[in-house]
């Protein structure tokens, strides 16, 4: 949907349109804040705060309401609740005072700033902010898992924003969830397939790339991985592969199987077929122009078992990138990080109500 085809009048629960009629007399200030509530045992103790900047962007800057917009509103919302709840008088108030602009005044941390969870992250109306939220704290979270192996299996984090790649694009359910969620991954890292992400941190960002790809072919999990490694990369194929650079290595891609056990017989054939070296901590390398990818069954668990157990087997986890989905971008929702605001109203500015008239929106 275009920004200017976008009825803000619209974009709200139902009941909200109703809330008016139910606020204490002479309210003339709204007060609202958003947080990632604590809660005990969870793997999730800070959040990336991240959107923010898209959303006031792309649907509250500018003219919002028009005469054209508030007919559709009324009418729509007439037939919805078959009765007449909605709140003319006040949109046009805002129409005719404010040019249609809102009056609201927005404040929150920066983006990009990790907040222990528990603190008021911004203030005002905007919920569906938990998205871009959860995803780039659950990348951040990749990130660390992977941030520890790497280091202490070769004693640096060089490479590290390169190795988790967002494979999410095709499994999220609209192309906006792929821009936000594809924006909020770069934050953490710049590696992804996710172009819709580029295109937002381009456009709403003023961010020319934030993130970068490979050629690479189009995977299947019919072919035997195993006889690949073995027979065509290490024999037929060998010597082209190692004329290659490590600015252009071949990266083998193993869908198939329990991810840490493919893994582990896969970069044991590569090392029988191509060697390998050891680092400056005493784990094993694979030639420069060779490194693998899994791209299968990736999670917060699952990587972090697979770099285990790669370690067990003396293997540094330099020889190896995730690509990752539906864990990054879609198997999350607003419970994930325990999302809630709590709203005010006053009719003094910066104030509250008395104690007793905070009124919780658990339904939001």
């Amino acid at each position: 949907m275009a920004a200017q085809d976008f009825n803000l009048l619209l974009a709200t629960d139902s009941y909200k349109i109703t809330h008016y009629k139910q606020y204490p007399p002479n309210v003339s200030k709204i007060y609202s804040y958003f947080e990632c509530r604590r809660k005990k045992a969870s793997q999730f103790s800070e959040v990336v705060f991240f959107g923010l900047q898209y959303l006031l962007k792309k649907y509250l800057i500018g003219q919002v309401v028009t005469e054209e917009k508030i007919q559709e509103a009324k009418l729509f919302y007439q037939m919805h609740f078959r009765q007449a709840v909605f709140d003319e008088e006040s949109w046009r108030k805002i129409l005719e005072k404010h040019d249609g602009r809102l009056p609201i005044r927005i404040k929150a941390v920066p983006e990009g700033r990790i907040i222990p969870r528990g603190n008021v992250l911004f203030t005002t109306m905007l919920v569906q902010m938990w998205y871009p939220i959860t995803v780039a704290t659950i990348s951040r979270e990749f990130k660390k898992i992977l941030a520890k192996h790497l280091k202490a299996t070769s004693g640096s984090l060089e490479g590290l924003d390169l190795k988790l790649h967002d494979f999410g694009y095709r499994g999220v359910s609209s192309q906006e969830s792929a821009a936000l969620g594809g924006a909020a991954h770069m934050v953490n890292f710049c590696s992804t397939d996710t172009v819709a992400g580029l295109l937002m941190a381009q456009r709403y960002y003023g961010c020319p790339m934030a993130g970068f790809s490979i050629p690479a072919a189009e995977h299947s999990d019919s072919y035997d991985i195993f006889n690949a490694c073995k027979h065509i990369w290490g024999d037929k194929l060998k010597e082209r592969v190692m004329e290659r650079s490590q600015d252009s290595c071949l990266v083998i891609r193993p869908d198939s199987g329990d991810p840490a056990e493919t893994l582990i017989e896969v970069i044991k054939i590569l090392e029988e077929c191509f060697g390998c070296s050891l680092n400056s901590m005493g784990y094993k390398v694979l030639p420069s122009y060779l490194r693998i990818i899994q791209g299968d069954g990736i999670d917060l668990c699952s990587v972090d078992e697979i770099l285990q157990k790669l370690c067990d087997e003396g293997w540094s986890a330099e020889n190896i990138f995730f690509g990752c989905g539906s864990a990054l971008l879609q198997k999350l929702s607003r419970d994930t990080l325990n999302y809630g605001r709590v709203q005010t109203a006053s009719d003094r500015p910066n104030q509250g109500l008395e104690a007793g008239s905070v009124i919780p929106e658990e339904k939001l």
